[in-house]
C-alpha cells in the first residue's frame, strides 16, 4: 500500500491588500505555495500597482504524503524587486474537504515568526517516588528529550536546542539542553528533574501520594529555538504544553509532538485588515493497493480502443460522467501512455468524434475528451520537445528587452512605431522558423496520434483538402506553441514570469504564430484589432503557408502503410544527390552517379531525373538504420548510408546542411521500425573488408553504436496502479451518474423514440455494449470500494496516536479516529 495526495491551486483574486514592510522572511512551513520555501513551491505573477490584483494560474502540485497545513503568502515587490509579505492563508488539512472545488474568500493573516511551526519532538515523561535521607518521600517528573525532526531551516541554518519549563500557577522553573549545530533533526537524548509534589510522610502505598490539585494546574513546556548570532536573539521555532494529567493512568508516558505556534497561535488579531485572498483548491489523496488488485477495472479500460463503438468503452463512459472531461484525461492519458495503448484509445475517440462533426471548420475546436486527451499527451510527451525548440529564443527575446508595440495607442514617448514592428517581424519570423524546422524532433507518440487525426479528418471531409491540415495545426499550433509562448513561466521555458514589455511582446508573437499556424483563408480578417491586420501583411506570402504545410506533413507522416488510406503518400523531402551503385549483380560496376532521390512517408526511392519512373524503391520498413559515413572510405565529404537488411545504400550529399536533413528525416519516418539496429559500420566494405574493423564478412554485425537519430521519447515517470486508483475514485464519486447512464441504456433499449431529455446529456451509440460496460465498471469498482473499506476497519485497529507516524496534535489524524469510531459503531 502506498499513499500519494495531488493538489490543484488556483490563485483566482486578491482584494483590500495593503502592503507591509519591516516584517521578516518566516522560517519554512510544512507546505506552501511560495518562492523558496520548503515543499511543494509555486509563484504567480506580478500585477503592478494592483490592491485588488487577479492572477487566474492553476498550480498541479505533487505534495508529501503528510502535511499539517497548505499556506499562502502574497508578497508586495518594490521597485528594486525585493519582496516583503503582506499575509498569509493558511488552510488546516482536515479543513481541506470544506473548500473542495469551490471558489472562497479567505481573510489574509499576519505573519510572524511565533505562527510559522514545524516540525515534531519525541518526549518521554516519567514519574518517579523518591526516598530522601531523612525518610521523607517526594516525587519527581523525570522529562527527556530524545529527538525533534523536521525543524525549519532559518536563514539558510538550523542550530537548535530546547528548554523544558515545568510550569503552574505559581512556580515555573526552566531548564535547557546543549545546542546541536548544523541540523534539524537533532538527537538530544537529555534528561531533566523537576519536584513535583511537596513531600509527605513515607507511606507503603501502592500509588504515589500526591496533592491532585497540584498535578491538575502543572504542565511540562518545551520549547524549541534557533541558536542565532543576530541581535535580534534567537529565534522561536515552535513549542508543546503537556499537562501532568497524561500521568493519572500511568507513572510513564512517552509519545511524539507536533510542534505548535505559540500560544497555539490564540493571538487577537484584527481579521480584515490585511485583505483577502479568493482561492479554488482541488486536493486528492490516494491510498494505492498491490497491481493485482487493480486487475479487472485495468484491463476493462486498457481494451476501451478494441470496443466497438468506443463510446461503449470504460474509459470513454468516465469521460461521459465526469463533471469535467480534463479531470478523466488526466488519469486515462497517464495510464495509457504506461501500457504503450494511448495512440490506439485517442485514435479511436478521434474518429469517432470527427465522424459526428458536421462542419470542418469545426472539427477539434471543443473541449471534449480527445481534445483534453491531446492536450494531457502533448504535456508530458512533449515538453522536452517544446523546451529544445522554444527555450533559447524565448530566453533571447526576455534578455534582449527590445520594445515590440504596435498599437499606436499604446506607444511610449520616444518609441517608433515601425521601428517596433520590424523587430517583431524578426522576432515572429525566427519562432516561426524554429518551429517549422523541428519537424523532426517532434516525439513519436505525438507524430502516430497527428497522423491518426489527419487520416480521420481526411475521410470524413474528402473534399476539403485543407481540413488534414487544420485538423493538425489546431493542437500543434493552437494548443501547443501559441500557449507556451504566450505564459513560458508556465513551461518551464523561463525561471520567472516575465515583465509587463516581454509579456506584451509574447502576446503579440504567439498571436501570430497562432494565425500562422491555422492555414485559414483570410487571415488579416481573423484579427479584431487593425493594427494587427495591418502587421500581418507581412506574412502574406505563400512561403509561409507552404513552410507550415511542409512541417504539418513530416509530423503526421507514419511508416504505417494503411490500406483504407484515403490519403496519397505525403511527400517529405526530394532533390538531386549522389548514389554509389548498390551492385546487385555479383560483377556489377559499382561506380557514382548523379540522381533525383525522392521520400516520402510510404517509399524512399531514385530515378534519372524528376518526374522519370523510380529505378529503386526501398520502403519505409525496410530502412533499419540511417548514418553518416566516414570519408576514408571513398574520399568524399558529406556521404551517409541507408542501412538495409541486406546491403546499404551510400550517397553523397551536396553539403553538410543537406547531409544532416537527409540523415534527420529518413531516421524520423524510420525510427518506429521493429527491426532498427542498435550498432552500425561507420565504413564502408570495400575489398574484402569492413574498413573500420576489419572484418571480412560483409554479414557481420556492426561494431559502433549508432548515433544519428532524435532524441529519444522521455521516460516518463507514472505508477499505473497510482492512476487506476484515480479512476476507480472518479468512478466512485460519480457512481450515481454511472447508474443514470444505466437507466438511459435501458431506455433506449426499450423505446425507439425521441431521446429523453433527462438523458440527453450522454453519448450512447450502442445501448446493449454500453450497458454492459457499466455493469462490469460498477463490479469493479465495488470490488475495489470493499477492499479500501477493509484497508481503512485495518488501519483504524494497528493506528497509535503518539507514535511517529502519528504525532500528538495531529488535527486531521483527530478527526479521522473520530470518523472511524463512528463508523464502527453505527456498523455494530
Amino acid at each position: 500500500m502506498s499513499t500519494g495526495s495531488l493538489c490543484r491551486v488556483s490563485p483566482v483574486v486578491g482584494r483590500g491588500l495593503h502592503p507591509h514592510e519591516g516584517q521578516r522572511w518566516p522560517p519554512s512551513q510544512d507546505f506552501t505555495l511560495t518562492p523558496g520555501r520548503r515543499g511543494a513551491v509555486s509563484e504567480t505573477g506580478t500585477p503592478s500597482l494592483l490592491l485588488c490584483p487577479f492572477y487566474g494560474e492553476d498550480f498541479y502540485c505533487e505534495i508529501p504524503r503528510r502535511f499539517r497545513q497548505l499556506a499562502f503568502y502574497i508578497f508586495d515587490r518594490d521597485v528594486f524587486r525585493r519582496a516583503s509579505i503582506i499575509g498569509k492563508v493558511a488552510i488546516q488539512k482536515e479543513d481541506l474537504p470544506k473548500y473542495h472545488n469551490r471558489d472562497t474568500w479567505f481573510q489574509l493573516q499576519h505573519v510572524d515568526a511565533d505562527s510559522e511551526v514545524q516540525g515534531k519532538v519525541h518526549l518521554e515523561l516519567r514519574l518517579n517516588e523518591v526516598i530522601t535521607d531523612t525518610g521523607i518521600v517526594c516525587h519527581k517528573l523525570a522529562t527527556r528529550i530524545l529527538e525533534c525532526q523536521g525543524l525549519p531551516i532559518v536563514n539558510g541554518q538550523c542550530d537548535p536546542y530546547a528548554t523544558v519549563t515545568l510550569a503552574g500557577p505559581y512556580r515555573s522553573e526552566a531548564k535547557k539542553t546543549k545546542v546541536k549545530k548544523k541540523t534539524n533533526n537533532p538527537q538530544f537524548d537529555e534528561v531533566f528533574y523537576f519536584e513535583v509534589t511537596r513531600p509527605s510522610s513515607y507511606s507503603r502505598k501502592s500509588h504515589f501520594d500526591f496533592e491532585e490539585e497540584d498535578v491538575d494546574k502543572l504542565e511540562i513546556r518545551v520549547d524549541l529555538w534557533n541558536a542565532s548570532n543576530l541581535k535580534f536573539g534567537d529565534e522561536f521555532l515552535g513549542e508543546l504544553r503537556v499537562p501532568l494529567q497524561v500521568l493519572r493512568q500511568s507513572s510513564s508516558h512517552k509519545a511524539w509532538y507536533f510542534l505548535q505556534p505559540r500560544d497555539n497561535g490564540s493571538k487577537n488579531l484584527k481579521p480584515g485588515d490585511l485583505g483577502s485572498l479568493r482561492l479554488n483548491v482541488v486536493y486528492t489523496e490516494d491510498h494505492v493497493f498491490s497491481s493485482d488488485s487493480y486487475s479487472p477495472l485495468r484491463d476493462l479500460l486498457l481494451k476501451s480502443a478494441d470496443v466497438e463503438p468506443v463510446s461503449a468503452s470504460a474509459a470513454h463512459v468516465l469521460g461521459e460522467v465526469c463533471r469535467e472531461k480534463q479531470e478523466a484525461a488526466i488519469p486515462l492519458v497517464r495510464l495509457f501512455l504506461h501500457y504503450g495503448r494511448v495512440v490506439p484509445f485517442i485514435s479511436a475517440i478521434a474518429s469517432a468524434e470527427v465522424q459526428r462533426t458536421q462542419d470542418p471548420n469545426t472539427i477539434f475546436r471543443g473541449n471534449s475528451l480527445t481534445s483534453k486527451c491531446i492536450d494531457e499527451t502533448m504535456k508530458l510527451a512533449g515538453m522536452q520537445y517544446l523546451h529544445v525548440t522554444l527555450k533559447p529564443t524565448i530566453e533571447e527575446i526576455c534578455q534582449s528587452h527590445k520594445p515590440c508595440e504596435i498599437d499606436p495607442v499604446k506607444l511610449k514617448d520616444g518609441e517608433s512605431l515601425e521601428s517596433n514592428m520590424e523587430t517583431l517581424r524578426q522576432y515572429v519570423d525566427r519562432v516561426f522558423n524554429v518551429i517549422t524546422k523541428s519537424g523532426v524532433s517532434c516525439p513519436t507518440v505525438m507524430c502516430d496520434i497527428f497522423f491518426s487525426l489527419r487520416e480521420a479528418a481526411a475521410k470524413r471531409f474528402q473534399d476539403d483538402l485543407d481540413v488534414r491540415y487544420t485538423a493538425v495545426s489546431s493542437f500543434i499550433f493552437l494548443r501547443f506553441f501559441a500557449p507556451a509562448i504566450l505564459s513560458p513561466n508556465l513551461f518551464q521555458l523561463t525561471p520567472h514570469h516575465t515583465d509587463p514589455q516581454t509579456s506584451r511582446t509574447l502576446t503579440l508573437i504567439s498571436k501570430t504564430i497562432q494565425t500562422l499556424g491555422s492555414l485559414s483563408k483570410s487571415k488579416s480578417a481573423s484579427f479584431k484589432e487593425s493594427y494587427m491586420a495591418t502587421f500581418y501583411e507581412f506574412f502574406n506570402e505563400q512561403k509561409y503557408a507552404d513552410a507550415v504545410k511542409n512541417f504539418l506533413d513530416l509530423i503526421s507522416s507514419s511508416g504505417r502503410r494503411d490500406p483504407k488510406s484515403v490519403e496519397q503518400p505525403l511527400l517529405l523531402k526530394e532533390g538531386f544527390m549522389i548514389k554509389r551503385a548498390q551492385g546487385r549483380k555479383r560483377f556489377g560496376m559499382k561506380n557514382f552517379k548523379k540522381r533525383w532521390f525522392r521520400l516520402t512517408n510510404h517509399e524512399f526511392t531514385y530515378q534519372r531525373n524528376k518526374g522519370d519512373p523510380p529505378l529503386c524503391s526501398i520502403p519505409i520498413e525496410n530502412i533499419l538504420a540511417v548514418e553518416p559515413l566516414e570519408e576514408e572510405s571513398f574520399k568524399m565529404k558529406n556521404m551517409f548510408q541507408v542501412i538495409q537488411p541486406e546491403r546499404a545504400l551510400y550517397i553523397q550529399a551536396n553539403n553538410c546542411v543537406e547531409a544532416k536533413a537527409w540523415i534527420d528525416v529518413l531516421t524520423k519516418v524510420s525510427q518506429c521500425n521493429q527491426k532498427r539496429l542498435t550498432v552500425y559500420h561507420p565504413s564502408a566494405y570495400l575489398n574484402g573488408h569492413w574498413l573500420c574493423c576489419r572484418a571480412s564478412s560483409d554479414t557481420a554485425t556492426g561494431c559502433s553504436p549508432c548515433t544519428s537519430g532524435l532524441p529519444a521519447n522521455i521516460q516518463l515517470d507514472i505508477d499505473g496502479d497510482r492512476e487506476t486508483e484515480r479512476i476507480y475514485s472518479l468512478f466512485n464519486s460519480y457512481m450515481s451518474k454511472l447508474e443514470k447512464m444505466q437507466e438511459a441504456c435501458g431506455s433506449r433499449s426499450v423505446y425507439d423514440g425521441p431521446e429523453q431529455e433527462e438523458y440527453s446529456t450522454f453519448i450512447i451509440d450502442d445501448p446493449q455494449e454500453t450497458y454492459k460496460t457499466l455493469r462490469q465498471v460498477i463490479a469493479g469498482v465495488g470490488a475495489l470500494e470493499q477492499e479500501h473499506a477493509q484497508y481503512k476497519r485495518d488501519k483504524f485497529k494497528r493506528t497509535k496516536y503518539g507514535s511517529q507516524e502519528h504525532p500528538i496534535g495531529d488535527k486531521s489524524f483527530q478527526s479521522y479516529i473520530r470518523q472511524q469510531s463512528e463508523v464502527s459503531t453505527h456498523s455494530m
